[in-house]
């Protein structure tokens, strides 16, 4: 396993790390989770990524459970939570003082912990000053809470006004955010946060690097019964794999999948890897329903020297769809 540090903070990430997301809860027991849990463990993750909405809660009873049974050592592992969705109630959703700090008791207790190591804006809230969320996210690190917190899918200049307000008041700021990061979703990630990792330090925990599935050539033929797109709640995401531009993506996918043949691995490792050259990757969130897709997964380590200039001049030209400079945010 290879290790990163996350951003410019002194804390050390293996490069792919196990996420909940989907899994726990929704397709998997509790069984068939520590099953993938430990074999990602055993391949050297010690990241293990969650979230208070996540089956409403379920997976994070399930991830406490299972690191309970498994007995391991609370420092060698980095597990993190993210707040915005706890529920129902008027005050059970978004980043007030009052939900960031109910939502993080409430999801330490699901966890059987007495803190995570990282905390998440699981998204921007347009209802809360970010004033109030950088003051809340401080006071959770200071309650010893928390050991870091950062964003998921804020926009650059959401990013940079935190960080603006976290150093005028004297409070920590934002270290690290959660993009969507695959071959089909790169401006985030390449364009809009590159003048963050020069000038903050900016660290990544990137989620869906399959594109939920997309990119193992899964749905080249259609939505197959039992996989993620099929499950009640989904239906957001099974939107995306509709019309003109999925067809683009399949197609794409099949002409990626002569490159996997010529690299020597599968489908999935090779969009893997290709997330792993980004420098600006601290780790890449994987998921699977079974232990065999998380050994595979491990293995796009092995399929990253591979992916020599020549090898990702060829994948950056089946794709096409290089992003866009982005304007700077001050100007």
């Amino acid at each position: 396993m290879e290790y990163r540090f996350l951003g410019k903070t002194g804390l050390k990430l293996s490069a792919l790390s196990f996420g909940s997301w989907v899994t726990f809860g929704d397709q998997v027991d509790e069984d068939v989770a520590f099953a993938c849990m430990k074999e990602a463990y055993e391949a050297g993750v010690n990241f293990f990524d969650n979230a208070e909405v996540y089956s409403k809660g379920k997976a994070e009873i399930m991830m406490g459970n299972i690191i309970k049974k498994a007995g391991w050592k609370r420092s060698d592992l980095v597990i993190s939570t993210k707040i915005f969705w706890g529920g129902e109630g008027p005050n059970d959703r978004g980043l007030s003082m009052k939900h960031i700090m109910e939502g993080m008791n409430a999801s330490l207790k699901r966890l059987q912990m007495d803190y995570v190591d990282l905390v998440f804006c699981h998204r921007p809230d347009l209802y809360t000053p970010i004033e109030e969320t950088v003051w809340a996210m401080n006071l959770l690190i200071q309650q010893g809470k928390a050991f870091y917190w950062g964003t998921s899918e804020w926009s650059a200049a959401q990013i940079m006004e935190a960080y603006g307000i976290a150093r005028r008041e004297h409070l920590i700021p934002p270290v690290m955010e959660q993009p969507e990061y695959n071959m089909f979703a790169r401006q985030r990630v390449e364009a809009e946060y590159a003048h963050l990792y020069r000038t903050i330090g900016l660290g990544t925990t990137i989620w869906s690097p399959l594109a939920s599935g997309l990119l193992t050539g899964k749905y080249n033929e259609g939505i197959p019964e039992g996989s993620r797109l099929s499950l009640p709640g989904y239906e957001w995401l099974r939107q995306r794999f509709q019309g003109e531009a999925f067809e683009k993506k399949v197609a794409a996918v099949k002409r990626l999948a002569d490159i996997a043949k010529e690299v020597g691995c599968t489908l999935a490792q090779l969009a893997i890897a290709w997330c792993l050259k980004n420098p600006n990757v601290s780790t890449v969130i994987t998921g699977a329903s079974k232990p065999q897709q998380v050994r595979e997964n491990m293995h796009a380590l092995e399929v990253v020297p591979k992916l020599t200039d020549e090898v990702m001049a060829k994948i950056e030209e089946i794709l096409d769809n290089k992003p866009r400079p982005e304007k700077d945010w001050r100007e």
